[in-house]
């Protein structure tokens, strides 16, 4: 497999529900922790906290912690594009950055997203192109999950392990 970029990776996934909600459910603390994360803390570039319901802004700063796991697994970025309508940028830790772009197609919402500059050691492979991969595979059906049927599919207890809903 010489020839397969792992330096990034693209999903795509139709949600019947207007671009509105899904950036709202992408940009917001209140949204994030619907489908995604156990806490999202959202700050501005003076450090002050975002209301839950303000969406992320160019530069802002997170922290992202998931249910089934424990504080010490937070993830800190940083907000580096957000147009207030249907495109997000963000550094995602050290696996590189994540680009989430909106648009409707057919009555439904397509999501596309691209998580790219993931380092290319043979440890961020794995941890990154292959986990993270399989992660946002999850969470985003999770969100479709959500919003067309109302279930939540994410572990919320801490104490199971190594499954594939956290």
């Amino acid at each position: 497999m010489q020839d397969y970029n792992w330096s990034k990776f693209s999903l795509r996934i139709y949600i019947n529900s207007d671009l509105a909600k899904i950036y709202y459910l992408w940009t917001t603390q209140d949204g994030l922790e619907q489908w995604f994360l156990r806490k999202a803390e959202t700050a501005n570039p003076d450090k002050s906290i975002r209301n839950r319901e303000t969406h992320m802004q160019k530069d802002d700063t997170f922290v992202w912690m998931w249910h089934g796991w424990g504080d010490e697994l937070a993830e800190h970025g940083t907000v580096l594009e957000a147009n207030g309508e249907n495109y997000l940028k963000f550094t995602f830790g050290k696996a590189g950055t994540v680009n989430v772009k909106l648009s409707s197609k057919a009555g439904a919402s397509l999501i596309e997203l691209t998580q790219e500059n993931i380092p290319l050691d043979e440890k961020s492979k794995v941890n990154y192109h292959l986990g993270c991969n399989t992660g946002w595979r999850f969470y985003m059906v999770n969100l479709k999950s959500i919003v067309e049927g109302g279930i939540d599919l994410r572990n919320k207890d801490v104490n199971l392990k190594t499954v594939v809903n956290s």
